[in-house]
């Protein structure tokens, strides 16, 4: 049983090579009195965004392991999520529908199912990048993970400004004359946005870096973006195959791209 689950996520992308990381300022800004506006411009309309749906190309690496696929992604606040990993032909590599304390990922071409799990420690044993369907749902929308009020803000050479909102760096720019979030960094977690198309990013790089520990750095390229469009109930509803047998956080963890299946 080991052996299959370990043997089950690493078919789960071909192999792909990241681009070079984008580069935030450095060093200390200037004073940037008129901080608060330039964000609500760049964050506006963020706190309206109740669903989303997507396809997203992802590549990149995360571990020692390069990643690539095509992920279907729903999101409904407060907290709903469907993940479809699809394959080129035949069965998903992985289904994942999760909504309030209620998680079940089914892992189709191994015969196994994951029930109970957190979200978000679901999708960080896949990817390598801890994020919950709230979060994630900010992120591919453009938004960062802010995690409060504007407090504070400088301002940088190239039309850059830093605006601080607790725990989460917003990064501004000024993009087609007016402020957009850029990047965001919190903790280990940054992530970088560009390509904007009707004042959505199509491409929202993720990188995860931690001091002595595998980190993960992904880029997911968005096509067919659908924001606040109800979601049908009934995408959030996976069934298990008869046949399934099931398999721990932990063995999703060895058998993902930050464990290691030998264990």
């Amino acid at each position: 049983m080991k052996a299959r689950a370990a043997a089950a996520l690493p078919l789960i992308f071909f192999i792909a090579c990241a681009p070079k990381a984008p580069l935030l300022p450095s060093g200390v800004g200037a004073p940037f009195p008129g901080f608060a506006s330039a964000y609500a411009q760049a964050a506006e309309g963020c706190d309206r965004v109740t669903t989303l749906s997507a396809v997203m190309s992802l590549s990149g690496r995360a571990g020692t392991q390069k990643l690539r696929g095509r992920i279907d992604v729903g999101l409904d606040a407060p907290d709903r999520i469907v993940l479809e990993a699809v394959a080129p032909f035949g069965k998903p590599f992985f289904l994942l529908a999760a909504g309030g304390s209620d998680s079940l990922l089914v892992l189709p071409r191994d015969g196994r199912y994951l029930r109970g799990a957190p979200p978000a420690a679901i999708v960080e044993a896949i990817t390598g990048v801890s994020l919950d369907p709230a979060e994630l749902r900010m992120v591919l929308s453009g938004c960062g993970v802010p995690s409060g009020p504007a407090v504070a803000g400088q301002s940088f050479d190239g039309g850059w400004a830093s605006i601080d909102t607790g725990q989460t760096t917003m990064w501004l720019r000024q993009i087609d004359g007016r402020w957009r979030v850029a990047a965001a960094t919190r903790g280990p977690i940054s992530t970088h946005y560009a390509d904007f198309t009707s004042s959505r990013p199509a491409t929202v790089r993720i990188r995860v870096t931690r001091p002595n520990a595998a980190g993960a750095d992904l880029t997911l390229r968005l096509t067919d973006v659908d924001v606040n469009v109800p979601l049908p109930p009934d995408v959030f509803k996976l069934d298990v195959p008869r046949d399934a047998l099931p398999i721990t956080l932990d063995e999703l963890r060895r058998s993902g791209p930050l464990g290691d299946a030998s264990r």
